[in-house]
């Protein structure tokens, strides 16, 4: 079991998407989608923009992997295909790549990462599409701009911080931290969606 720890840039409900019952990553964080596996943590803090840079943005236990053409196609995420003419929630909707066959280039429905225009936006598409990887939790809390502040134990372990800093994730820890993260997420005894995404309140 390994944690996988980045900063939440831009806090939308979009990457990650915390509705409907799952927490799924699927866009963005490509190298993360890439390594990460059933199990695994991905944990996402606040940014140093927002004055959010210790704080818990979410967390999600790996319980499931899907290609892009697998996450569009079940049924059970219906309701992440993004609807612009719909609530907010509707519009960050993640499940917006998938194809027809192997040899077709990839679709973007409109979305949060496509152009304002509609059309489909080149650079988001090449740097969702790298890795062909959904990041699907049953397991998580996502907290958006109401999460708690990491604990000191956890941002000074033996000479290791929890917490990234910048655009690159953090993997390497030593079992005992992950094993202190996991303990202390469980005390907070606290599951699912519980906040608005910090974005949301300043750009809605």
């Amino acid at each position: 079991m390994r944690i996988y720890s980045y900063v939440v840039a831009r806090d939308f409900g979009f990457a990650p998407n915390p509705f409907y019952g799952f927490c799924t990553l699927a866009t963005c964080k490509p190298v993360i989608r890439r390594v990460a596996t059933v199990g695994d943590w991905v944990v996402g803090t606040g940014s140093a923009r927002q004055k959010h840079q210790d704080r818990l943005v979410y967390a999600m236990k790996i319980s499931e992997v899907l290609t892009f053409d697998d996450y569009w196609s079940d049924t059970r995420f219906a309701e992440k295909k993004p609807n612009l003419h719909g609530s907010v929630k509707q519009a960050f909707g993640d499940n917006i790549y998938h194809r027809t066959s192997r040899e077709k280039p990839w679709r973007q429905e409109d979305s949060h990462h496509s152009l304002s225009t509609g059309a489909i936006n080149i650079e988001n598409m090449k740097d969702d599409t790298q890795t062909n990887r959904v990041l699907i939790s049953t397991e998580f809390v996502y907290y958006g701009g109401e999460g708690p502040e990491i604990p000191h134990p956890l941002r000074s372990f033996n000479g290791y911080d929890i917490c990234a800093a910048g655009r690159n994730h953090k993997s390497i820890f030593p079992a005992e931290l992950v094993a202190a993260f996991e303990n202390w997420f469980r005390s907070l005894n606290e599951h699912g969606y519980l906040g608005a995404p910090l974005d949301w309140q300043t750009n809605h």
